[in-house]
């Protein structure tokens, strides 16, 4: 889905919108939200998604008259698997990722975390990737704010735009239910998610009409102070549950 009119100067395209779950009997399942930013003579993505997810990012770009070549930066919420694995189709762009995030993830264990090791080492020196702080402006118009508690590092990204901003929540903030309740769901330190469950509040709150786009959900705006998505939901799988491979059962996910 795209956002009807330019923000500061860039057309902004969720590309995969992220689903608001988890499996119940095969581990994570890391459907993540993935958004295309086009402006300022940029195509910038944010996040990347997992590996699953490769062969329908490339089919987007396409839809889109653009090849992973054309991307020229790409913002990462966090070090986690389904946001960050793909940055090695764009490693060729200006790759960003928080300082503090960086340093936190290199030093988890191996083997035992959401965290993709060997990702993570390689991007650490990659002759293209930039370390963010705190408040820095990492491409024009577009702020990185840390916004801890999924991961110690993680960020959020900030269109100030002249009527609304944009707020790229990542998992800060994953879905509806995690605004409503201020708890999250599958995080480091559940305290200091909800500090920023709260701030992100803040910051939708403060002028009418700003979208919040989560990591795992469909964007939203205010109204009447609650959240109401703009646009419906489309999720479903396919599944081989009969005697040959022509004949799939879809299963629907989403509730009407």
């Amino acid at each position: 889905m795209k956002i009807e009119s330019p923000i500061n100067g860039y057309d902004i395209d969720v590309m995969v919108v992220g689903f608001p779950g988890k499996t119940v009997c095969h581990g994570g399942l890391g459907w993540s939200t993935i958004v295309l930013l086009r402006g300022h003579g940029r195509v910038a993505m944010i996040d990347t998604g997992g590996m699953g997810v490769r062969r329908l990012l490339i089919e987007r770009l396409r839809e889109r008259g653009l090849k992973p070549a054309d991307v020229t930066d790409l913002l990462l919420s966090h070090a986690h698997y389904d946001h960050m694995l793909n940055w090695t189709m764009l490693g060729h762009a200006r790759i960003v990722i928080g300082a503090q995030e960086m340093a936190w993830a290199l030093k988890e264990p191996w083997g035992t975390t959401p965290v993709p090791e060997l990702y993570v080492r390689e991007l650490q020196g990659w002759k293209t990737a930039h370390q963010a702080a705190d408040g820095e402006e990492v491409i024009p118009g577009i702020f990185a704010r840390v916004t801890p508690g999924h991961t110690p590092g993680h960020l959020c990204y900030i269109i100030k735009g002249r009527d609304f901003d944009v707020i790229f929540t990542g998992d800060a903030v994953k879905n509806r239910a995690e605004f409503l309740c201020g708890r999250t769901d599958m995080t480091y330190d559940p305290a200091v998610s909800s500090a920023s469950v709260a701030a992100i509040w803040s910051l939708w709150r403060e002028r009418p009409g700003n979208i919040v786009i989560p990591g795992h959900d469909i964007p939203m705006v205010l109204r009447e102070g609650m959240p109401h998505y703009l646009a419906e939901r489309q999720d479903a799988i396919a599944a081989w549950f009969g005697n040959d491979i022509d004949t799939m059962t879809t299963i629907q996910l989403s509730v009407r």
